[in-house]
């Protein structure tokens, strides 16, 4: 017996017995006989779980949503996947071009983190990362073993909290000449730590060589501290 003949069959049981005459029975009680009987338990047994259902219910909004855009589109389905395809691309290009979006106040961050070391301690990790090709870390410790060095030569106030960019702007002034590499070691910097950008070899490189060339420099001194050394000078 079918649902419909069973549903049937019990909602007249329910109304009347099937030995007396048929009974003319009004619509709204034959309606409430009908919604009571199909409550039961035994007729949803093999319903959907609620899962299922609201899945069916997403899945047809998406074909309903990418059959309307198709109708749309010109070309049909195939210019929808066409268009898609290009979107993508173009999504995929400027994200390999420009690299995880900065966040504005990174840049502010401290270059020290840990606990104070010494230049040699700092170029000695840089190279130790170099070795094994973790260039990022590497260039962020020959930046700090830079850092260090000119503050271990005087060329900079050992001062807690100072930025990557702070420390070349002012090493910049003290050593003009190598003022242009210490700006982009230093973005080279902020674009690995805070950035998400990933170092190269060369980028490590051209840090290192850097690091070289500034532990040979001489600074300029300053009329101030021309004029301090020469009345220090005569006082003696």
């Amino acid at each position: 017996m079918s649902l419909t003949g069973g549903v049937l069959t019990a909602v007249l049981s329910t109304l009347g017995s099937g030995d007396e005459p048929p009974v003319t029975t009004p619509r709204d009680p034959a309606r409430e006989a009908a919604r009571r009987e199909l409550s039961k338990r035994m007729y949803h047994e093999n319903d959907p779980s609620w899962l299922q259902r609201a899945l069916n219910a997403f899945w047809d909004w998406v074909d309903k949503l990418l059959g309307s855009a198709s109708t749309t589109t010109p070309g049909g389905t195939l210019g929808l996947v066409v268009i898609v395809v290009a979107v993508l691309a173009v999504l995929g290009a400027l994200w390999w071009r420009l690299g995880t979006p900065r966040r504005g106040p990174a840049s502010a961050a401290a270059l020290f983190d840990d606990r104070p070391r010494s230049a040699a301690e700092h170029r000695a990790a840089a190279e130790a990362h170099a070795a094994q090709g973790h260039w990022s870390q590497a260039v962020q410790e020959r930046m700090r073993a830079i850092v260090r060095s000119l503050e271990e030569r005087a060329l900079l106030d050992d001062r807690p909290g100072r930025t990557a960019d702070e420390a070349a702007a002012e090493a910049g002034r003290a050593l003009p000449s190598h003022a242009d590499r210490l700006r982009a070691a230093a973005r080279d910097f902020d674009d690995v730590t805070y950035g998400g950008r990933s170092a190269s070899e060369q980028s490590y490189h051209r840090i290192a060589e850097l690091d070289r060339d500034l532990e040979r420099a001489r600074p300029r001194l300053t009329a101030a501290a021309t004029a301090h050394d020469t009345r220090r000078g005569a006082a003696g």
